[in-house]
């Protein structure tokens, strides 16, 4: 939303009446689908960065956007009182609603993009192509990135302030200057960490592990810290995780890193993987891990979780969930999140 009102401020706000209206509404739209969690955290992680979030879908949302707005717009004009017989109106800025709706849509391309660069990643192809795609070099969460563009609505505002208080007077929208610097921050920022992402790559290449050689290498961003990555090493037997200095090209797998052999597959495994929750998983996760765990009654507790959120000393149900079987393997739940009856395992 941020990123979309600083969008608008960089120009589009003096195209057209609502641009910032329809430029920050269509930049959050696509996460609509947090709906779904009206149908359980199961459903909700299998649809989230769906449909809603594909190119194909971007007309439709700026559809839903901007007609919500035309009937705003409508509402709001027939509320008006009539002004006094006296009184010369100030024009205001007509509604180019075609105009709008091509706002909308690149607003929704906006959003892909902006979770693309995420580890977490986006299916923007559905429904020709379900694959997932992530350019992992930005964290979900990212406080300078939001910072910049915090400051590049609000600090308009405190000047426009401070003008008005001194007698001068502007006329339009303020904030243009400040609005296209933040967006040419957030492409320096995006330049700088590929970079950074890049050599963080080339680092884990570079060694071997246990003396077994990386089939697929990935390293995945801290937040605000460009040369700290965590890195996920694939060998034939097992994964390793290791911390990456970027700047120095350093990698540490002896502190922080952990080793994970890969599971043999079991009749509880293929239960496990059979479910809903363990279908949506694996077809997301890139680096999976799945845990059998005894249960006192003759069950079985099946984890899955992913190894490019196993940063050290953080719970391995981030972004994880499990399945319940019984003694003979019949489901008896699947969730999303942390089992609240089991303590975490913590990734060392």
């Amino acid at each position: 939303m941020l990123t979309g009102a600083c969008i608008s401020r960089a120009g589009f706000n003096r195209t057209t009446a609502y641009s910032t209206a329809v430029w920050v509404l269509a930049s959050e739209w696509p996460d609509i689908d947090l709906l779904y969690y009206l149908r359980g955290n199961v459903e909700a992680f299998a649809h989230h960065r769906g449909w809603t979030h594909t190119f194909i879908a971007a007309p439709l949302n700026a559809t839903m956007v901007v007609g919500g707005i035309y009937l705003f717009s409508k509402w709001r004009s027939q509320r008006a009182r009539p002004a006094d017989p006296g009184h010369i109106p100030i024009p205001r800025q007509e509604a180019r609603w075609p105009l709008l709706f091509l706002f909308g849509i690149l607003a929704s391309f906006g959003h892909i993009l902006l979770d693309y660069v995420t580890a977490y990643g986006v299916r923007p192809f559905e429904p020709f192509n379900f694959k997932w795609y992530s350019w992992d070099i930005v964290s979900i969460i990212e406080p300078l990135w939001i910072a910049v563009m915090a400051l590049a609505l609000l600090l308009p505002l405190f000047f426009g302030l401070v003008s008005e208080e001194v007698g001068e007077h502007k006329r339009g929208p303020r904030g243009r200057g400040w609005a296209i610097a933040a967006i040419l921050f957030m492409l320096a920022l995006w330049g700088y960490r590929d970079y950074q992402h890049r050599r963080a790559v080339a680092a884990l290449n570079s060694v071997l592990y246990s003396g077994a050689t990386a089939s697929r290498t990935s390293a995945y961003p801290y937040m605000i810290n460009p040369y700290a990555w965590h890195g996920v090493v694939d060998t034939r037997d097992f994964y390793q995780t290791a911390e990456v200095n970027s700047r120095t090209g350093e990698t540490d797998d002896s502190d922080n890193g952990h080793t994970y052999y890969k599971p043999e597959e079991t009749p509880i495994t293929l239960a496990a993987k059979r479910t809903r929750l363990g279908q949506v998983y694996l077809d997301w996760a890139v680096y999976p891990m799945i845990e059998t765990l005894p249960e006192a009654d003759g069950g079985w507790e099946v984890r899955f979780y992913d190894l490019r959120y196993a940063f050290p000393g953080r719970s391995s149900t981030v972004l994880g969930g499990y399945v319940l079987l019984d003694r003979n393997l019949n489901v008896l739940q699947e969730h999303m999140g942390r089992r609240e009856d089991v303590k975490s395992v913590k990734v060392r």
